[in-house]
């Protein structure tokens, strides 16, 4: 059994063969690889996509979706193992995993950081106590990584450009008036790292540079392929050459729960905006965000209507890429 928590537990040929059967769904959108198969969709966190992505591909495959989450009934759970459980949970990890493993053939797991201490956060305890205890396979529907959104995002890319090796991949900070999770920017830089591409990080300062795990894992994939994962913080030299833009915004990993002096620094970096300035420097570049997007915040609307937008196209295959991932995870 293997669950599908992060892209960097899967080789390259395996995620490649996940998105050719995801191409082939989006040719011909049924299959019956879940039938008479049942999935328990745990929400903790607000969803349009995924939520609908899930549902709805549950469907496609003939199997059946139960859909949970805190405002729907479920009980409090308990995620530190040897607590005194005299809090708000009323059930352990342990119990749930164990028992929706007895009712269903498959968990996915929507759960976002605390945003309060970081070193907590990064060990991603809700969906990793998920992975130990349940006794059929787990998805990530983003916690602090997105591999479901990162997956699309790559389908999208090689409806466009074929090839993606050698390609040059700008992962841009944009401005957001809130602090937001870093899980998207996590995933991408890690993808198209492990799909040859060449990967910039563009981020104001030092403060916004990813959590070491993620980046050294994109280093280590980019030099897998002869590339260079690159660090920049001058928009120009960034956007110079480059083949795909991709916009995201995330708080500073250094001021989780203490966001106050972090939303000085961010409130002077509103210019990071993706324009047609910005993509002009570009070589024609496809352009993309995972959506949902503050418009004329994070990209102009003159950039997110242009022909070279794959964000429509990215969120469409949010649907095909997870019912291929759920029918590998099903055989």
């Amino acid at each position: 059994m293997k669950h599908f928590l992060n892209t960097c537990d899967w080789s390259r040929p395996e995620l490649q063969a996940m998105i050719d059967e995801a191409r082939a769904f989006k040719a011909s959108p049924k299959g019956d690889a879940l039938k008479a198969k049942t999935v328990a969709l745990l929400f903790l966190n607000n969803s349009l996509r995924t939520r609908t992505s899930f549902e709805v591909g549950v469907n496609h495959l003939g199997g059946h979706a139960v859909i949970l989450s805190p405002s729907g009934g479920m009980w409090p759970l308990e995620f530190e193992d040897g607590v005194v459980m005299d809090g708000e949970a009323e059930e352990h990890v342990k119990e749930a995993a164990k028992v929706l493993s007895r009712y269903c053939d498959m968990i996915g797991i929507r759960a976002f950081p605390k945003f309060v201490d970081w070193q907590e956060d990064r060990k991603d305890k809700i969906l990793n106590a998920f992975g130990k205890y349940a006794d059929v396979p787990v998805i990530n529907m983003e916690t602090i990584t997105h591999p479901c959104q990162e997956m699309a995002m790559t389908m999208a890319l090689q409806e466009r450009l074929g090839q993606l090796d050698g390609k040059k991949f700008v992962l841009t900070w944009t401005y957001h008036p809130k602090p937001l999770n870093t899980a998207v920017a996590n995933s991408a830089l890690m993808i198209a790292a492990k799909f040859g591409m060449k990967p910039t990080l563009l981020c104001p300062t030092e403060d916004y540079i990813l959590d070491e795990r993620y980046i050294g894992q994109a280093a280590k994939d980019a030099g897998a392929h002869g590339n260079a994962l690159t660090i920049e913080h001058d928009i120009e030299k960034a956007y110079d050459g480059a083949d795909v833009v991709y916009a995201k915004s995330w708080g500073a990993p250094p001021f989780f729960g203490n966001w106050e002096p972090e939303k000085g620094i961010r409130d002077r970096f509103k210019h990071f905006i993706v324009d047609e300035e910005k993509m002009a420097m570009t070589n024609n570049a496809l352009v993309s965000h995972c959506l949902p997007m503050r418009r004329n915040v994070k990209m102009t609307d003159a950039v997110f209507e242009s022909a070279n937008c794959i964000a429509y196209d990215e969120a469409e295959n949010r649907l095909h890429v997870q019912k291929a991932i759920m029918k590998a995870l099903a055989g």
